[in-house]
C-alpha cells in the first residue's frame, strides 16, 4: 500500500540565495491522487534553472512551501477516480512544467494553451518531483520514447521541450545558422535538434567545460558568452538568464533575423540602439512555456533521433547541492537527482 506512507520531500522553507539554505528535507505522508490524477513513484528529477528561479525567489511565490521539480520520470501507482485517459499502474511516464490549463480560453481555443490565464505549473504552483512521489493530472502526463534511461530522459521534460519550443520560435530557417546563448541543460540538447535538423550552430558561453562541450556535440564554433560569432547568425536563442546579452545577441543577427529568449526569468535588458540592434528587420520573440502538442513533437522526435543527454547525478537527499551547484554554473548539461 502506497498511499498513507510516508516519503521524503524537498520544500522551499523561505525563499532566498542557496547560501541561505532555502530548502528543507522533510518527512511528509504519500497522499491519495483525486479525480483525474495519478499518483507516480519518482525514479529521477532533472533540476532546472526555473527550479533555481522558484527557490531562490526570482519567480513570486504561487504555492507556499511548494515542492520544486518539473522534470520528473516514474512509474504511475495509484490511479485516482474519473480517469479517462488509458493509463495504468505500472507505466513509465513523465510529469513536465505544464499541468493545468482552462481550456477554454481564447488562447486555449486557438492553441496557445501556453498563454492561458489559468494555466498551472508542477513545481510551482503544486508540489513537484524533488520527492520519493508525486501527484499529476493524467490529461497532461506524457509517454516516453524508448532507448533512454530515466536519468536520460528526465532532462528532455522540460530543457528538450522547451528548447523545442524556442527553436520554433527563433524561426531557423533551413540549414541556417543558430546561435545559442548560454550552454547549459536545455541549450545542450536544443543544438543537437537544430543539427539534425540541418542547421550550423555556433556557441556563445562562458566556461572551458561547458564550450567543449558544445564542440563535442557537434557545434561550428563555441566562445565567450558575449563573442561575436565568426558569422552573421540568421536565428538566436538566449538561454543564459542575462538580459545584457541581448544587445550582442542581436548585433550577431543577420537581416531578417530573430532572437527567441527561452528562460522564463531574464535580467534587466540594457537600453536598445535602434539602429544596431533592431533596424533591418531584426526581432525578439519571447518563449512562454509549452504547449502539449510541442511536448509529443518533441519526445516524438528524441524517439526517433537519439539526443545524447549529458547528466550529472545527484541523489535525492542532495537537491540543495545540486541548486547549489547549478547557481555557481559547475554543472555542464543538465543535472538529475535520482530517487
Amino acid at each position: 500500500m502506497t498511499v498513507g506512507r510516508t516519503m521524503r520531500a524537498w520544500r522551499v522553507r523561505t525563499p532566498g540565495a542557496m547560501s541561505t539554505r532555502p530548502l528543507e528535507l522533510v518527512t511528509d505522508r504519500v497522499k491519495e491522487p483525486g479525480d483525474g490524477e495519478v499518483l507516480v513513484a519518482v525514479r529521477a528529477c532533472g533540476v532546472c534553472r526555473t527550479d533555481l528561479h522558484v527557490t531562490e525567489g526570482d519567480l513570486p511565490v504561487h504555492r507556499p512551501h511548494v515542492t520544486p521539480g518539473h522534470e520528473v520520470v516514474g512509474e504511475v501507482v495509484a490511479i485516482g477516480p474519473g480517469l479517462t485517459s488509458d493509463l495504468s499502474t505500472g507505466d513509465r511516464v513523465g510529469v513536465a512544467w505544464l499541468r493545468h490549463t482552462c481550456g477554454c480560453c481564447r488562447f486555449c481555443v486557438r492553441g496557445d494553451e501556453n498563454l492561458c490565464p489559468e494555466s498551472k505549473y508542477t513545481g510551482w504552483d503544486a508540489d513537484g518531483g524533488y520527492a520519493e512521489f508525486a501527484i499529476a493530472p493524467a490529461e497532461y502526463i506524457h509517454r516516453l520514447p524508448s532507448g533512454y534511461t530515466d536519468v536520460e530522459l528526465a532532462p528532455l521534460l522540460c530543457a528538450g521541450i522547451i528548447g523545442y519550443r524556442s527553436l520554433l520560435r527563433a524561426d531557423l530557417p533551413p540549414g541556417g545558422r543558430l546561435g545559442i546563448y548560454g550552454f547549459g541543460g536545455s541549450a545542450h540538447i536544443t543544438a543537437q535538434v537544430a543539427r539534425a535538423q540541418g542547421a550550423e550552430v555556433h556557441v556563445m558561453t562562458r566556461g572551458r567545460d561547458a564550450q567543449e562541450l558544445a564542440m563535442a556535440l557537434g557545434a561550428a564554433s563555441a566562445q565567450g558568452a558575449s563573442d561575436r560569432p565568426p558569422v552573421p547568425l540568421d536565428s538566436a536563442i538566449l538561454f543564459a538568464p542575462v538580459g545584457e546579452l541581448v544587445l550582442p545577441a542581436l548585433e550577431a543577427l543577420d537581416r531578417g533575423g530573430t532572437l527567441a529568449i527561452a528562460g522564463i526569468h531574464l535580467s534587466d535588458i540594457p537600453e536598445l540602439n535602434y539602429q544596431r540592434h533592431l533596424f533591418q528587420e531584426r526581432q525578439v520573440r519571447s518563449v512562454t512555456s509549452n504547449t502539449r502538442i510541442d511536448a509529443r513533437e518533441f519526445l516524438a522526435f528524441a524517439g526517433e533521433h537519439h539526443i545524447d543527454v549529458t547528466a550529472p547525478e545527484y541523489a535525492l537527499d542532495q537537491a540543495d547541492v545540486a541548486l547549489g551547484d547549478l547557481s555557481a554554473g559547475r554543472i555542464s548539461g543538465a543535472a538529475v537527482l535520482t530517487v
